[in-house]
């Protein structure tokens, strides 16, 4: 009996020391960064060769973020698509990737010799995209896809960047329409600007587009879906993996909610945690048998009511899941600093509603709310992100 017993608690010592070998490998596993290599959006410049040919060259750069493992880089490609006010059938576009390493030099048949980006380490690329045709005048995006393929400690993963470059720029001296908003003793401005991306500032924003047309006392508003594009805070959902919390309780979303989907709630998911996106549902789901509505979002913290879905903005963000924006309040403080131009990032619809993310100080909410109230930036394509309000009492 007391072999028995022995070899009892043995193999019971046993298996435990093996439950806390697999748990401590499971957690470094989790711990080590994998396939960190980045790619950034880059510099881009646009050059009008001829009235029928227009080149964008862009300089990315990829990093190597992990502190001690080496990420290969087998494969680099890109491809290029087009928004116009017009048909594209006469226009014609030739993309080429060249690389600009900082030990190799780039092939002359444009093959991509696989490479390795070191512990810590950077390299380039150059894109060139050749654009040709009778008419170019009507373009406004170019839409560019870098596809490239890490190779590492994670396996072999295929990545994306996304980057857009606007090819129309509203003039800042354009006339301006002010509308009177008797209701809110105000008028209001909506501003047209290029299509916002994550190359640019809110406060060269606010410079070029809103400045010239400012006095003491008007107030910018610039609303928290172009923040949030500018802040680089939009997800392509063939990168985001939906897990086992988003799937299953995605179903329980009203459909016009941009959790409503399994990628939608994932990247809800990847902000907060899944423990809290969980808890959240309970709750919600507890505080609604007693009559109150909107627990979870509360629960689940800010962002939960700001992610955008697929479609819920303007081309080609349309494709894209769009995030809240990452310190509202310190976007609007740093233009009122830069600019003297009181601020506030706002989320308003068609339905009425307005919801001031961060406002400066010195904002009078009331007349904000008042001013907004008709959503005079629109919700469809205008393209007039920011909102100049000026009160006139």
């Amino acid at each position: 009996m007391a072999i028995v017993e022995t070899m009892g608690i043995g193999l019971g010592t046993a298996a435990l020391l093996l439950g806390a070998a697999g748990l401590s490998l499971e957690l470094q596993y989790r711990r080590r960064p994998g396939n960190d290599l980045e790619l950034t959006p880059g510099e881009w410049q646009r050059e009008i060769k001829s009235p029928q040919h227009w080149q964008l060259v862009g300089i990315l750069q990829f990093r190597n973020l992990t502190e001690t493992l080496e990420i290969m880089l087998p494969q680099v490609s890109a491809d290029v698509s087009l928004l116009s006010d017009s048909s594209l059938a006469a226009i014609h576009t030739r993309t080429q990737v060249t690389s600009l390493h900082p030990d190799t030099p780039a092939r002359a048949d444009g093959y991509w010799d696989a490479y390795i980006v070191k512990v810590g380490k950077t390299t380039q690329i150059q894109i060139t995209i050749d654009i040709e045709g009778e008419t170019l005048t009507d373009l406004q995006t170019a839409w560019v896809k870098i596809h490239y393929l890490t190779y590492g400690p994670q396996g072999r993963i295929p990545k994306v960047q996304h980057v857009v470059v606007p090819l129309q720029f509203p003039h800042p001296q354009d006339d301006p329409q002010w509308r009177e908003v008797p209701e809110a003793k105000a008028q209001v401005l909506p501003v047209k600007t290029h299509l916002l991306t994550n190359s640019d500032d809110p406060v060269e924003v606010v410079n070029k587009y809103v400045v010239p047309h400012a006095q003491p006392g008007d107030i910018v508003t610039i609303g928290e879906t172009p923040i949030a594009i500018i802040q680089g805070r939009w997800r392509d959902p063939s990168q985001v993996k939906p897990g086992f919390v988003a799937r299953r309780l995605c179903y329980f979303f009203l459909p016009t909610s941009s959790l409503a989907t399994a990628c939608g709630l994932q990247t809800l998911v990847d902000l907060v945690g899944p423990m809290r996106v969980f808890s959240a549902f309970v709750g919600g789901a507890v505080a609604r048998v007693f009559g109150y509505r909107g627990g979870f979002y509360q629960l689940a913290g800010e962002q939960a009511r700001l992610i955008d879905d697929v479609t819920g903005t303007l081309p080609p963000y349309d494709q894209f899941i769009i995030l809240g924006p990452s310190n509202p309040q310190a976007v609007v403080d740093k233009i009122k600093q830069e600019t003297g131009i009181s601020a506030a990032i706002v989320d308003v619809n068609d339905l009425k509603a307005v919801k001031i993310l961060a406002a400066t100080s010195d904002v009078p909410c009331a007349v904000l709310q008042a001013a907004l109230r008709s959503n005079p930036a629109g919700n469809a394509n205008e393209q007039t992100p920011v909102v100049l309000i000026r009160p006139t009492s």
